[in-house]
């Protein structure tokens, strides 16, 4: 897949969006197996590090941000409770809601599982020549950033 990605390059204006996602989805498929830690699922992994970014939420927008139903987070929750990686506490501003936060044990585990990423993604990009770390590198940092004005910008207009 690599060389056919390179020699793609190298014949014309560049590879296809369809090549582009299908190595992004190699990738992270790579880089995610490679966290074991914990054993979380992958929308177990992606709800606790939502709560760690952004802290407590209601179940509700946890759902609504994960792309899941009320009842399948519910759910989620109640398993990452019995884990001891998350927990639900009331709502101070609101004595009816439950908001749920990430445990000490919850930042733990996902400080161990984003390790384990790291060392995969550095391992793939040791295969790499000099010039093809920093494009990847410069590439990356660019979607992420663009990435986050997307979201401060949908964020805003919700506002």
């Amino acid at each position: 897949m690599h060389n056919a990605l390179m020699d793609s390059a190298s014949q014309g204006p560049g590879p296809e969006a369809d090549d582009l996602i299908i190595a992004v989805e190699q990738m992270l498929r790579y880089v995610r197996q490679s966290a074991s830690t914990g054993g979380l699922s992958t929308a177990a992994s992606s709800t606790l590090a939502r709560l760690s970014r952004e802290g407590p939420q209601r179940l509700t927008e946890l759902a609504r941000a994960e792309g899941v139903s009320q009842p399948n987070m519910t759910q989620l929750v109640t398993r990452l409770e019995r884990a001891g990686l998350a927990r639900r506490t009331a709502d101070a501003s609101d004595g009816r809601g439950v908001l749920v936060t990430v445990t000490s044990t919850g930042l733990e585990v996902l400080a161990l599982r984003r390790a384990e990423r790291s060392r995969a993604l550095r391992r793939l990009m040791e295969d790499m020549t000099g010039p093809e770390r920093q494009a990847t590198s410069t590439a990356l940092l660019a979607l992420a950033r663009v990435i986050r004005n997307r979201q401060d910008t949908s964020e805003e207009d919700r506002a």
